[in-house]
């Protein structure tokens, strides 16, 4: 008899309290259960039940395999549900995180394109600055920018982006530029109001010593974008990503307010829960990212 069969039907046994009610969740009959589980006690030679007119109880040993062969079952089954799965055309609700700025500039201009190569596909897409918690809050995938906090979700990287604090021809040649951290005081400064930790810049200087600066700021608000029509207003300087400000930058609208510091280089990974295998839908939705912003990167934002 096969082996698994054999497993199967100890295991609902146990799970049952009986063989008639085994029977009835395998969909065979009494007898057939009773013939897997003895083949089994036979073959293993050993008594695995306990065996009375009105009950069934696994004995210490049987009590161990079972343990054992739960994990095998359960592994099985796992094993059918990821072929099954990835034979499958991705289907179903699709629910996205994403940073406002990245989702409005550069995430809702390809989302045709993925719903056109997947019509089963229904996209539910959230837009904001908070850091959501995918599973509780029952999403499927985030789009995250920088360092990665939660280690015990699965992280694809799409490319990169550089920060740089930029500001207008107009703000220069009035205030000039800052020649060094310190001078940042002396700035007028445009802030991320939703940063959790404040009017912070974390900058790295020349020498490469890693700065946090507490600046105090002269416009603050919760949309990237916002800043950087700010700062080309000549409003002051915004520390922002580049894909944020590289046309800006490109066409003379903004500057580079602090040429001497080095680059900080930020990853841009789609973020998903853990498991054996990936849905279908959301590894279409990630391939279709990776390959969307493959030419991206640093200063390869400018369309």
């Amino acid at each position: 008899m096969d082996r698994l069969t054999e497993m199967e039907a100890f295991a609902n046994v146990v799970d049952q309290g009986g063989f008639t009610d085994a029977a009835k969740k395998m969909g065979i009959s009494k007898s057939a259960v009773s013939k897997h589980v003895s083949s089994l006690e036979a073959r293993l030679g050993a008594r695995l039940l306990n065996r009375t007119t009105r009950r069934v109880s696994p004995t210490e040993i049987g009590l161990a395999y079972y343990d054992r062969a739960r994990r095998v079952l359960n592994d099985a089954g796992e094993a059918d549900a990821l072929v099954t799965s990835m034979q499958s055309a991705p289907s179903g609700l699709l629910r996205i995180s994403v940073a406002t700025d990245f989702g409005v500039n550069h995430l809702s201009p390809v989302l045709s394109d993925f719903l056109a190569a997947y019509p089963d596909i229904t996209v539910n897409m959230v837009l904001n600055n908070r850091y959501v918690e995918l599973i509780s809050e029952g999403f499927d995938v985030a789009v995250r920018i920088g360092e990665l906090e939660d280690s015990t979700l699965r992280a694809r990287k799409l490319t990169e982006t550089v920060k740089r604090m930029v500001a207008a021809p107009s703000y220069v040649e009035k205030y000039g530029r800052p020649q060094k951290i310190d001078d940042l005081n002396e700035h007028k400064l445009l802030h991320y109001s939703s940063q959790s930790s404040g009017n912070v810049w974390r900058l790295t200087a020349p020498s490469g010593e890693k700065r946090q600066v507490r600046t105090a700021g002269w416009l603050s608000v919760n949309d990237g974008q916002s800043l950087l029509n700010a700062a080309i207003s000549g409003l002051g300087i915004a520390y922002l990503p580049s894909y944020l400000y590289a046309d800006a930058l490109k066409s003379g609208a903004v500057l580079d307010a602090m040429p001497s510091l080095p680059d900080e280089v930020q990853g841009i990974y789609a973020v998903y829960p853990p498991g054996r295998f990936t849905q279908p839908k959301v590894r279409a939705f990630i391939d279709f990212l990776v390959e969307s912003f493959a030419e991206k990167g640093l200063m390869d934002w400018v369309d």
